[in-house]
């Protein structure tokens, strides 16, 4: 079983929601990252996605395109990121799964790619610039290695919803706003409805992210659906503290948790 499907699974069981964090693999180096992955783990992370940094994401605001230009130069590659999914495996097996643009994957090759995520230990990944309607590019490489393309979903997906929905894997990621991810004070998006277009279809778990700042954000959002993600609001704090994040990510992603578990503490 793939460890996406046992987690949430695992949750289920528990009575409580899947929490998924997002920090930007290099930044400010990937010693760091590794300390600020075992720290949300420890923390309560359910599952942990790591950015690779990219040149032009056009999915992402300014707090997660900055982390991204600061982990490209210092020098993060791919290879790298490999390498550093290697070593946390040997210290959690939370779920891990890459957030990467297409470009990413072409350039280093499908093949070679889907074959070092089966290798390391990457359960899943998630392609924010890739259309449902292209999804053949690479869900056929990566299940034949074990790894989850992970679909999205959108509130302008209106009956698409349906066709996203059917088949997907290990949990359908439900972009909570239109345009780019950062941390919002509120949503507009009308979530009754949104989670009505999908519940209907959808056979495996629902996240929502982009944009969910903080633990009161992140208790509400969980009434529709089974996982919140959060994604610029940790990784400003570790642009806030750099090589010192660690501890501080620790806090917030245990307030995250203990504000999705209605914990007073």
């Amino acid at each position: 079983m793939n460890r996406i499907d046992a987690k949430f699974a695992e949750c289920k069981e528990q009575g409580r929601k899947a929490l998924i964090t997002f920090i930007t693999a290099g930044d400010p180096n990937l010693s760091v990252t590794q300390e600020a992955v075992l720290a949300m783990d420890r923390a309560g992370a359910d599952l942990i996605e790591l950015g690779v940094p990219f040149s032009d994401p056009v999915a992402e605001g300014p707090v997660i395109q900055e982390a991204s230009q600061r982990a490209l130069a210092a020098g993060t590659t791919l290879v790298a990121i490999f390498d550093l999914v290697k070593r946390l495996r040997e210290r959690t097996q939370k779920p891990l799964l890459l957030m990467l643009y297409l470009n990413s994957i072409y350039r280093f090759g499908k093949e070679r790619f889907f074959s070092l995520c089966e290798q390391c230990g990457v359960d899943g990944v998630i392609v924010p610039d890739m259309p449902y309607e292209e999804k053949d590019e690479i869900e056929g490489v990566a299940e034949a290695h074990g790894v989850y393309s992970i679909r999205l979903v959108a509130p302008t997906s209106h009956e698409r919803a349906a066709k996203i929905a059917k088949g997907a894997k290990g949990f359908l990621y439900c972009v909570s706003s239109t345009g780019v991810t950062g941390m919002r004070s509120g949503f507009s998006t009308d979530f009754d409805a949104f989670f009505g277009q999908i519940r209907p279809y959808a056979t495996i778990p629902c996240a929502v992210g982009f944009g969910i700042s903080g633990p009161e954000q992140a208790k509400e959002m969980q009434r529709y659906c089974d996982g919140v993600i959060v994604g610029s609001a940790v990784v400003k704090v570790a642009a806030e503290h750099g090589e010192s994040c660690a501890g501080p990510l620790y806090d917030f992603v245990r307030s995250l948790r203990e504000g999705m578990d209605g914990d007073t503490k």
